[in-house]
């Protein structure tokens, strides 16, 4: 417990240090800049770290974690050479032999030209089943969504781009107009709203056109199907699915291996990746703030030099080297802290910039906010501890010569 003599000498070295800096304010300022910027930089960089991985969490939530997909593994050789894979029958009929699959959704992906009153533009497009649509929770602002009887019918769900080139081209009431893709001519049934992109989701939905799977199996001369997203039961379980999945289709397809992602695995790896991202980005933060501590050394360095004569005038009063060190480190600790106190501020005033900028949700990372005021703290004492080490050390009648 501190006396009432030590809380008062305290006060008076606080006192102290702030009308030093006060007198010096070119030299304040300057230094206060560098340990603003390497903070600000430091909590800027570790909250946009942690506003990214909630923002593509939030991706995956959206979809549900009950969602997995899969694409053809090994090939087995059948009969006379025949390689096997996913058939569309075989995926549709999944969800009867697996009871922790709910539902499934098997597409194929094909690309080409879609041509509209003499414009052409490369588009990627999806080979879908209904089931398409309430697994990857789409929405319609336009027209219907493709269904099972439109088998080999040359119908298309155009994406939110798509939509927009073609109301570039005048097209006001995109449903019913004609667009020829891969020389078929196609009629627009529907449009679909816009989707965030995770790896779950296929990209091409926003980008390209969504047409019956029998449909793009014939114009693509391919039987089989490229990749399955399948949802699980309310009660189903990850692990017992993957294993149901891989049996079902070593019976079904003569031994085919099976790849399978879902949704919780592929968030962990995102959030490892994150982390990772994160760290690496903290530490180049780090070097800017280790660039600002050198400067706060530097002009503490500058202020022993400038202030000779006043340390020597204090000593010669009674100042002990103790005094001394201490008066010079408290003026280091005040400019680092000051300076992390306005570069947390900047860094969390940066992220919500960024943040709304891109449409993110802000959120203020607690940890960036402890460890920029913990780092400047440590910044000041440690920056610090070689300049008041300097003026303690300074002989009275040297420092009394001094101009």
């Amino acid at each position: 417990m501190k006396t009432g003599s030590e809380s008062v000498i305290l006060k008076t070295i606080f006192i102290e240090a702030l009308r030093s800096l006060w007198y010096a304010k070119q030299r304040t300022v300057l230094a206060i800049v560098g340990i603003i910027i390497g903070i600000g930089s430091v909590i800027t960089i570790v909250s946009m770290g942690t506003i990214v991985q909630q923002e593509v969490l939030n991706q995956f939530k959206e979809m549900g974690t009950d969602i997995l997909t899969f694409t053809k593994g090994n090939e087995s050789k059948a009969g006379m050479g025949t390689k096997i894979g996913f058939r569309l029958a075989d995926s549709l009929n999944l969800p009867e032999h697996c009871s922790d699959v709910k539902i499934t959704a098997p597409y194929t992906q094909l690309n080409g030209t879609l041509k509209f009153e003499g414009k052409r533009m490369e588009i990627p497009a999806l080979g879908i089943t209904e089931s398409f649509k309430p697994i990857n929770k789409l929405t319609l602002t336009a027209g219907r969504f493709i269904s099972d009887l439109d088998v080999f019918m040359y119908y298309c769900v155009i994406g939110e781009d798509v939509e927009k080139k073609l109301q570039k081209l005048g097209v006001t009431d995109v449903v019913g107009t004609k667009v020829t893709f891969r020389d078929q001519i196609f009629s627009i049934i529907g449009v679909v709203a816009g989707v965030s992109e995770n790896k779950i989701r296929p990209v091409e939905i926003n980008r390209g056109i969504l047409i019956p799977v029998t449909t793009a199996m014939r114009m693509s001369n391919n039987h089989e199907i490229e990749k399955v997203i399948a949802k699980l039961t309310p009660q189903g379980d990850g692990k017992a699915a993957v294993s149901q999945i891989q049996h079902y289709y070593k019976t079904v397809a003569n031994g085919l291996g099976v790849q399978i992602q879902t949704a919780e695995e592929l968030i962990r790896q995102m959030q490892t990746q994150m982390r990772m991202f994160t760290l690496l980005l903290g530490i180049i933060g780090c070097i800017s703030l280790i660039v600002g501590g050198v400067g706060v050394m530097n002009v503490m360095l500058v202020s022993v030099s400038e202030r000779k004569k006043e340390i020597g005038i204090r000593r010669a009063l009674g100042a002990r080297q103790q005094d001394i060190w201490n008066q010079f480190l408290a003026e280091s600790i005040i400019l680092c802290f000051a300076g992390g106190i306005i570069g947390i501020t900047v860094g969390i005033g940066a992220s919500y910039i960024v943040a709304r900028f891109f449409d993110w949700g802000f959120l203020i990372s607690n940890t960036a906010v402890v460890l920029g005021a913990t780092v400047s703290f440590a910044a000041g004492v440690f920056f610090g501890f070689y300049p008041a080490r300097q003026a303690a050390r300074l002989n009275p009648a040297d420092a009394l010569r001094a101009e």
